[in-house]
């Protein structure tokens, strides 16, 4: 029996910019006369994808969408996403808030050529 996944987000065409172009390569007589060429453009992410490989736009379209998926600017903008669907927007921003507390810093000087820890009881904070 299969487990059931929820879906998280979803991407639509409307996340999307396709730009079509005449792309030279295979193609014949019909070569630089018909648009085959796809570039695809992810805006949330700015990932592209591209190809002209084909004769078919729509097999490029296809070829295009797999490139955009597998770049690097669009896997991070995915862990991100999914991140923020699972436990809320502000996961980094709490992780952060909380590393930078007081308690959890470490601040040492140096004094005579040592390093010496700074008691948390000695810092005066302008809050």
């Amino acid at each position: 029996m299969k487990e059931q996944k929820d879906i998280l987000f979803s991407i639509t065409k409307k996340d999307l910019d396709v730009q079509t172009f005449r792309s030279g390569g295979h193609g014949g007589q019909h070569q630089n006369k018909v648009e085959t060429g796809v570039r695809i453009i992810h805006r949330a992410s700015g990932a592209k994808g591209e190809s002209r490989t084909e004769k078919s736009q729509h097999m490029n379209k296809k070829l295009a969408f797999e490139r955009l998926t597998k770049t690097q600017q669009f896997k991070s903008w995915l862990k991100i996403k999914t991140s923020e669907a699972l436990y809320g927007k502000n996961v980094i921003e709490d992780k952060i808030k909380k590393a930078m507390q007081l308690e959890n810093i470490k601040i040492e000087i140096k004094q005579d050529g040592k390093w010496t820890e700074v008691k948390k009881n000695e810092i005066q904070t302008s809050n």
